[in-house]
């Protein structure tokens, strides 16, 4: 299979899964048909699925990824010891581990091609990574909490291992509480990582966006939270907007 036969295959297979989609139309562009894919992956339940889907969905989402162009931790240069900044898609970032800025049910976006990182890195990771979260809440027994971390495997990306955190939602001001639980973000994954003998963690922006924290407050405690706890740790600041570029880098020096 091609890109655009794995494509309408994967499209085929979940129009067919739900008896209210079962009637609708695939678009004859690859645009159409890219955004209908993934409306489909972002809105369905986390349930197992078949091999025969899991078998095309890996390759398709992995040339996907290999299309937009991988980026190694390796040919990075640091800003500071063992500090890096990149800009760019995270989900192209082969490393140890990239960070999820979740929400608190922790099974991802579900809302059809929603911009936020969350929507992104569980579209490219695959469907396995929705039902490996939801077991991981089953097990829990309750929402999870701002300023703690969960490890899944990171499927069809290229870093290993997933990192998902719940950061602090800003309603008005900044709190006290807001600064410490964003600060445990960024130290329980870090704790995680360092557990589970991870070297190299790229970290989003954590609570900024979706959740309001300000973009500037929000690095200096990224940056002072990662200089204070990091170790050996390899740590990337991965920023996908020109402003937080500008943030970090006049952080960093």
């Amino acid at each position: 299979m091609n890109q655009t036969e794995r494509r309408i295959f994967l499209i085929r297979f979940l129009l067919h899964e739900d008896p209210q989609y079962r009637d609708l139309q695939i678009p004859s562009g690859e645009a159409g048909q890219k955004t209908l894919l993934r409306s489909l992956l972002n809105i369905r339940p986390p349930r197992p699925i078949g091999e025969d889907f899991l078998a095309v969905q890996d390759e398709y989402l992995r040339e996907e990824t290999a299309q937009k162009g991988i980026t190694d931790i390796a040919g990075l240069t640091p800003v500071e010891p063992g500090i890096y900044l990149w800009q760019g898609d995270i989900t192209t970032l082969k490393c140890g581990a990239i960070v999820n800025a979740a929400n608190s049910g922790m099974t991802g976006c579900y809302v059809p091609c929603h911009g936020c990182i969350d929507n992104a890195i569980h579209t490219y990771a695959g469907v396995q990574l929705r039902l490996a979260c939801a077991e991981l809440m089953e097990k829990q027994g309750h929402e999870e909490p701002a300023g703690q971390a969960k490890l899944t495997s990171a499927y069809d990306l290229p870093c290993r291992y997933i990192l998902h955190t719940v950061g602090p939602i800003v309603y008005g001001r900044v709190t006290g509480k807001d600064r410490e639980l964003l600060a445990s973000c960024y130290r329980s994954c870090l704790e995680l990582a360092r557990k589970n003998g991870i070297g190299s963690v790229a970290f989003c922006c954590i609570s900024t966006g979706e959740f309001h924290f300000p973009n500037g407050e929000a690095a200096k405690i990224a940056v002072d939270t990662v200089r204070q706890y990091r170790g050996d740790t390899e740590v990337i600041f991965n920023v996908f907007k020109d402003v937080d570029y500008e943030i970090y880098r006049e952080l960093l020096g």
